[in-house]
């Protein structure tokens, strides 16, 4: 089966990639993209479908936060992501954390949002809780 490329988006000191749900089968091929982009963390939003020690062998941490699919994420994934990346940005400015949920990349159109997801987005406020400076005095910031 094909998969569509990896996304790497990367904002100030943060970089984030965004990638398909590998299986056991592809999981080397899975490892190796990882490593390509000097991922140190991976999280996974979804139930896991294939071993993690592959890749926490190659030194990338492995983090599990499911949740259910096409849902916003609950309060507490929310808190552990903002810890997440403000430790991991703080520590090491420019690193690169991937992310994946069961269905992957391509399943709907770009731009496209389901009900709960609009919802989650008209009810969001941002609470200015990561912000910090990298060791070149940019500010980075994430709402």
């Amino acid at each position: 089966m094909n998969r569509p490329a990896a996304v790497e988006i990367a904002y100030e000191c943060m970089r984030f990639l965004i990638t398909h749900n590998p299986t056991n089968a592809t999981l080397n091929k899975f490892t190796e993209e990882l490593k390509k982009f000097h991922v140190n963390t991976l999280v996974r939003v979804c139930d896991a479908t294939y071993d993690k020690a592959p890749v926490e062998k190659e030194g990338i941490q492995v983090v599990d936060w499911p949740f259910d699919d096409g849902a916003p994420p609950p309060t507490q994934i929310v808190d552990d992501w903002l810890k997440l990346l403000n430790t991991k940005f703080r520590e090491e400015p420019g690193c690169c954390i991937a992310v994946h949920c069961v269905a992957g990349l391509g399943r709907k159109r770009r731009g496209a949002f389901n009900s709960k997801q609009l919802l989650y987005l008209e009810k969001y406020r941002p609470k200015m809780r990561l912000r910090f400076k990298d060791t070149n005095g940019h500010n980075c910031c994430v709402q």
